[in-house]
């Protein structure tokens, strides 16, 4: 590769290595803040909404950020290849199955500024010598912002080449419908149907079927047939939303309890699913996917380590999610010293409110002597600030949202 800038003075290499390996040791604080800040600059929502996307782009950055380091500390001061980590090339090729692109400069830019602010706070504690560090900084300059620009024009031309290949397929066409039909633009169902090979009338149950490790992904296919099947039907549309995720409509009308759904997946570790409520025709299409993507955002967001979420049962808890300060705040103003008591007197208090505040029933359900009930709604209105009936709803909703955040 061609360098655009002379060699830096020994002195400088030095010090370029020795802030490169401090860096380099602090590096997933750095990640973070890049993260952090292409997430907020990208054009794209679905970068942000989609907990997939996401981490391909914290990956992303991740593997951006040790390639340079790493680049830094061999030859401090030289221009960097491109990065070409298969983590990035995976993520690129996702964006392009989604019909977005890499060329989102604003999200560039930003999480080059973010590590740029890092890397001069390193610098200045590195030398106090004013030569040195203006030396220091004009040739790291010119490194990082070299480097970023080659990694966006080789990621482009991959991208470019992913495109090229795609549009030959019927997977193309299949996303370019859904996409129309989630977005509720005008697109006639004869012709979705052809497209997609799949009738849009009747009932359908969106799901998101996902791995936390792309490790994981050849189990993708085997979970999508299991919910399937658990949901009772004989076919799917299925659609490669990722290389970590599948997005699934099945035609079915009810959503199977979790249970069924866990013990279908039990022996496919790191799968992961969210279902929406049944929806009818092509309203139900689009509205049944978008509480699917709801669902799977609750898990990512609490860090639940949750295989299985159904809408219906955390649609409260997305809605507090969505929020994540001000939920934490709202658990502990409405539980008190109950947030932090025993998950079993939470379960009590929680099934006592959801069996309409009948003693007998929780008992049974809990496999519990009736007596043991009355002690821990006792303690628990101890700890809670105000009384249970003054305040169930909010009680409840509080629970729920530790009891998903915990995994239980």
């Amino acid at each position: 590769m061609e360098e655009l800038w002379p060699v830096p003075s020994e002195r400088v290499r030095e010090l370029m290595r020795i802030v490169a390996e401090r860096m380099l040791r602090s590096s997933d604080a750095i990640v973070e803040q890049m993260f952090d800040a292409t997430q907020r600059e990208t054009r794209y929502r679905a970068v942000v909404e989609d907990p997939v996307l996401a981490e391909g782009d914290r990956r992303m950055n991740r593997a951006y950020l040790i390639h340079w380091l790493t680049a830094s500390i061999q030859n401090p001061g030289r221009r960097v290849p491109p990065c070409e980590d298969p983590e990035t090339m995976r993520y690129a090729r996702d964006l392009v199955r989604r019909g977005m692109d890499t060329d989102d400069l604003g999200s560039w830019r930003a999480g080059q500024r973010a590590a740029w602010r890092g890397w001069v706070e390193a610098c200045f504690a590195a030398t106090a010598d004013h030569d040195e560090l203006r030396e220091l900084l004009e040739v790291s300059g010119y490194s990082i912002t070299t480097f970023a620009d080659d990694s966006m024009s080789a990621l482009a031309a991959y991208v470019e080449e992913e495109r090229v290949g795609l549009a030959r397929g019927a997977h193309a066409e299949r996303q370019t419908t859904v996409q129309l039909l989630l977005e509720g633009a005008p697109i006639s169902r004869a012709r979705a149907e052809s497209r997609l090979g799949y009738a849009l009338t009747g009932s359908h149950v969106g799901v998101i079927v996902w791995v936390d490790s792309a490790d994981s992904a050849h189990m993708l296919e085997a979970a999508a047939e299991r919910v399937m099947r658990a949901c009772g039907a004989g076919r799917r549309l299925t659609l490669v939303a990722s290389a970590a995720s599948l997005w699934l409509w099945v035609p079915a009308r009810t959503v199977p309890p979790v249970p069924v759904l866990d013990d279908a997946l039990a022996d496919l570790p790191g799968c992961r699913v969210a279902l929406g409520r049944p929806g009818i025709d092509i309203d139900g299409f689009r509205r049944t996917h978008l509480d699917a993507a709801g669902a799977q955002r609750v898990l990512v967001r609490l860090g639940s380590g949750r295989r299985v979420a159904r809408y219906e049962d955390v649609q409260l808890v997305a809605v507090m999610a969505a929020d994540m300060a001000q939920a934490e705040q709202f658990v502990v103003d409405t539980l008190g010293d109950l947030a932090t008591a025993d998950a079993v007197l939470r379960l009590t208090v929680l099934t006592y409110v959801q069996e309409r505040f009948n003693g007998s029933s929780t008992a049974e359900l809990l496999f519990t002597h009736r007596n043991t009930i009355e002690r821990r709604l006792n303690r628990a209105n101890q700890l809670l600030p105000r009384p249970l009936a003054d305040n169930a709803t909010s009680v409840v909703a509080a629970l729920m949202f530790l009891q998903l955040r915990e995994g239980h």
